[in-house]
């Protein structure tokens, strides 16, 4: 067996290179150093006072609107206005044919000189009867008569002196006025057509853009939730609350501020809602009504309260949310917590945080609960310490 010597050998070699990288193996992973602690971004929670804010749905409305409808019926003479132009109060829109109108107030002043006439004359009659009537010159009965006849004489001034009046009011109404400054539309009517007293159609409608209205919808739950924080003294009511305004699909916030102005005292049945009305200076005229928008309006001031910023906010499958706080030893452990609304770009914590708790905001994919972090220190600062046992 000549080969047998070589096999043996083979084989101690084998077993003797086996053995020498098994202990540059024990080397390596005796001289290997450990990992460092995963480096995260945290936050000192401190108590401050903070204005509370929410954004609410809403349609911008017209401050007010006239429609101009004719009093007196006619045929439109004139149309002194320029389609879409600004407009006073009190500036003549129309004129209708006034004739028919005037010759009417002739006819009842002639009335009324005509009445006036007569009653001086039995003025007269009724002045002579009661002497007459003394000396029983004339009967009783002519007497009365003559007063009566004076009655009726002064009756006769009253209805003409009305009827005068009516014929003057008619024909002011000829005139068509704006009732409200502001900015009028399309007009309905030309010259010549013909219009009626209290016909459906208006001439044309008046809109006063200048301030403008606001109206939004508040949840019900919302805004009761906020009068028991209000009652508890969690959370300090604002008077003459200030509104921003947020346009129609975008984030650019109108640069003049609003007042809210009064809230419905009924819920919608429909919607569980609240109408709220804010009022907004537009003296540019950039917003017209019925724009979509958001108001964000300023609901209280809480004092004490608890900001962390929203990136260190998890929430989980179930809804619950948690944050990560740096306890003892620099160990990091999940804690519930319950969040009160966004208040810029931070979520305000309700329950589960207390003043001096370190909440990690970056870093949360590195860390596991129980694992020991490194505090990332701020730009230009020296390195943070560790962080203290709560």
């Amino acid at each position: 067996m000549p080969f047998a010597p070589r096999v043996v050998s083979l084989a101690v070699l084998a077993v003797f290179a086996l053995a020498a990288g098994g202990c540059d193996d024990g080397k390596k992973a005796s001289g290997a150093p450990a990992m460092p602690p995963p480096e995260v971004s945290t936050v000192t929670v401190t108590p401050k006072s903070v204005a509370v804010t929410v954004d609410l749905p809403g349609r911008t409305v017209a401050y007010r609107v006239a429609e101009v409808r004719p009093q007196v019926g006619g045929i439109i003479l004139k149309r002194l206005f320029k389609e879409g132009s600004e407009v006073k109060e009190g500036q003549q829109l129309y004129q209708i044919d006034p004739a028919p109108y005037q010759a009417t107030l002739a006819s009842a002043q002639a009335d009324l000189a005509k009445a006036r006439a007569t009653l001086k004359s039995v003025e007269a009659k009724a002045s002579r009867y009661a002497e007459l009537v003394q000396i029983n010159a004339v009967s009783r009965q002519d007497y009365d008569d003559a007063v009566a006849s004076l009655d009726q004489a002064r009756a006769q001034i009253l209805a003409s002196e009305a009827s005068v009046r009516t014929a003057q009011i008619n024909l002011a109404y000829t005139k068509v006025y704006a009732p409200i400054s502001g900015r009028i539309g399309r007009s309905a009517s030309t010259e010549g057509a013909l219009v009626t007293a209290g016909q459906s159609t208006n001439l044309a409608t008046i809109t006063q853009l200048d301030p403008i209205y606001v109206d939004v919808s508040q949840s019900s739950s919302d805004l009761l939730r906020m009068r028991r924080e209000a009652s508890r003294g969690q959370q300090r009511p604002v008077e003459d609350a200030p509104v921003q305004l947020l346009l129609d699909g975008t984030t650019q916030v109108y640069d003049q501020a609003g007042r809210l102005q009064f809230s419905e005292v009924t819920v919608d049945q429909t919607t569980g809602a609240v109408q709220v009305r804010a009022v907004f200076p537009n003296s540019r005229h950039e917003l017209y009504p019925g724009l979509f928008v958001r108001a964000r309006v300023e609901q209280g001031v809480r004092d004490n309260a608890l900001l962390v910023p929203q990136r260190a906010l998890v929430r989980n499958a179930d809804g619950s949310t948690v944050v990560w706080v740096v306890g003892a030893e620099s160990k990091v452990a999940p804690r519930p917590v319950k969040v009160g609304p966004a208040v810029g770009d931070s979520w305000l914590i309700e329950d589960g945080l207390a003043d001096g708790d370190v909440v990690v905001t970056e870093g949360l994919q590195k860390i596991r609960p129980g694992m020991p972090v490194r505090l990332a220190a701020a730009p230009g600062a020296a390195p943070a310490a560790p962080a203290a046992a709560h």
